[in-house]
């Protein structure tokens, strides 16, 4: 029986259940009827009903693997030809998240193009590889993907400096010197778990791909920026995570005192040994810069028009979440997730929004601490 015949019985078999139901109450309620006949039709009622579970159970265990062969083969025939790349990912990542949604496992040829490295697909939706191939502007950013390392690596661990000399008095800057002979030259980065929740709603979960991934991708992308800045920024760090800031005092990135936002930054520019020095950068947040800019412009509306790296000497990078301006070479800021990551769901239970969920390891690590500076404004007395 296919699955058209099977809606037609199920159809059937429902309609004379609803008719004897309603015979059931009408004869009930007929003290002429002999009740025998009434039990008669509870008899017809619980045999039909049984019937009708049995053809319930067939048929949507049948739609259910017609639409899962289905949105397989949807995705087997793009792997297997010539669209664009982009159109395959789409189809592979909205194939993710539906098996993810309804609890099934996902198909060969969706984990093969969302990478298969952790056996389970999907670690291309981590930032190494996303965000070159988003369809949108996420809602939060981190203006720390533009200039530190990023990674996808299980137990990680990178040298700190990545060439020797035969002479271990190569290293010209002392802070950093002494720093290694403290710290040792190899950075060791560690797992630390959190959570992604992006709400899902009936109708884009039943939508287009395009639709399905623009959502899904939008929420991923802008949950792990928003950790990102978070553990990279925080000026009380959550226990355990101290070593991911810039601001902790476990890192104690050296600062920089100047009576002023710029004194201040360029007296950190060039406190900084000049192998960092020639790569640094500016990271601070909007407000400041636009003071500072108020305060030297005083009506000098050249100031205005200036860019950035012209009034301070290096390139700025703008986020409000730098309370302090930090100074200094990002390359040795160095984010790396890690390969294993879940996929699940949940439901809103205040809602009752469906919930996709991913679940994933990261740590922030500083390299080399005597690559930053920290300018901070200590007016004079």
């Amino acid at each position: 029986m296919n699955l058209y015949e099977l809606k037609m019985s199920l159809k059937t078999v429902g309609d004379q259940l609803a008719k004897i139901a309603g015979d059931i109450v009408a004869k009930a309620g007929d003290p002429n009827i002999p009740i025998g006949d009434v039990q008669s039709l509870k008899d017809q009622k619980s045999e039909l009903q049984e019937r009708f579970n049995i053809l319930k159970t067939q048929h949507d265990e049948m739609e259910a693997g017609i639409k899962d062969d289905l949105e397989k083969n949807k995705i087997k025939n793009i792997a297997g030809g010539n669209q664009d790349p982009k159109a395959k990912k789409v189809a592979a990542k909205a194939e993710m998240v539906r098996a993810t949604m309804q609890n099934r496992t996902l198909s060969d040829e969706a984990k093969a193009i969302l990478g298969d490295r952790n056996n389970t697909g999907g670690e291309k939706l981590l930032p190494k590889t996303v965000s070159d191939e988003l369809l949108f502007e996420p809602f939060v950013k981190n203006p720390l993907r533009d200039v530190s390392t990023f990674t996808n690596e299980t137990n990680l661990e990178v040298p700190k400096i990545t060439f020797t000399l035969s002479d271990d008095d190569f290293i010209a800057d002392t802070e950093t010197a002494k720093e290694m002979k403290v710290d040792g030259d190899n950075v060791v980065f560690g797992r630390f778990k959190f959570k992604v929740f992006v709400p899902i709603s009936e109708t884009i979960l039943k939508g287009s791909d395009t639709n399905l991934v623009e959502t899904v991708d939008q929420a991923l992308e802008s949950g792990l920026a928003a950790k990102e800045k978070k553990v990279a920024f925080a000026a009380t760090p959550k226990a355990g995570e101290e070593h991911m800031s810039f601001y902790s005092t476990q890192n104690a990135i050296k600062v920089v005192n100047g009576a002023t936002k710029l004194q201040a930054i360029r007296k950190a520019i060039a406190d900084l040994h000049e192998d960092y020095r020639d790569n640094a950068k500016v990271m601070m947040a909007y407000a400041d810069y636009s003071e500072m800019i108020e305060s030297l412009a005083a009506g000098n509306t050249t100031f205005y028009d200036a860019p950035p790296e012209r009034v301070l000497g290096k390139p700025v990078i703008f986020s409000d979440s730098a309370s302090d301006p930090i100074v200094g070479d990002f390359r040795y800021s160095h984010f790396n997730y890690d390969i294993e990551m879940l996929k699940d769901r949940d439901k809103d239970v205040k809602t009752g929004i469906e919930l996709f969920v991913l679940t994933a390891w990261i740590d922030h690590r500083i390299k080399l601490k005597s690559a930053f500076r920290i300018a901070k404004v200590v007016p004079q007395v």
